[in-house]
């Protein structure tokens, strides 16, 4: 089976909204998904805030040979390096200890 990591469209009319998923090749564009890797909102101002990725399993479809979109590649590219740095953090962060 041949996998893409490409965007799923979803919203409604001059209200796009489109999820960065993992799908079989031979799946329509809003076909049956393997995984959800992700979201981008053209909507949103702040263009830094527009996407959001799931670093770790994107990864994990890159190793198994899944290849990306122009436009997720793109993405990739340009936001891979600070979701990645953001979940570092979260992870080195302690946990609080709650009473």
């Amino acid at each position: 089976m041949s996998v893409k990591i490409r965007m799923k469209m979803l919203g409604r009319k001059h209200r796009h909204f489109f999820r960065i998923v993992a799908i079989d090749t031979r799946q329509p564009r809003n076909g049956r998904i393997l995984e959800e890797l992700g979201s981008y909102d053209p909507m949103i101002k702040n263009t830094d805030e527009r996407v959001i990725l799931k670093p770790d399993r994107i990864k994990h479809w890159l190793s198994v040979g899944a290849l990306p979109s122009e436009r997720v590649a793109v993405f990739l590219k340009k936001y891979l390096a600070k979701f990645e740095q953001a979940a570092a953090m979260a992870a080195a962060q302690p946990a609080t200890p709650t009473a």
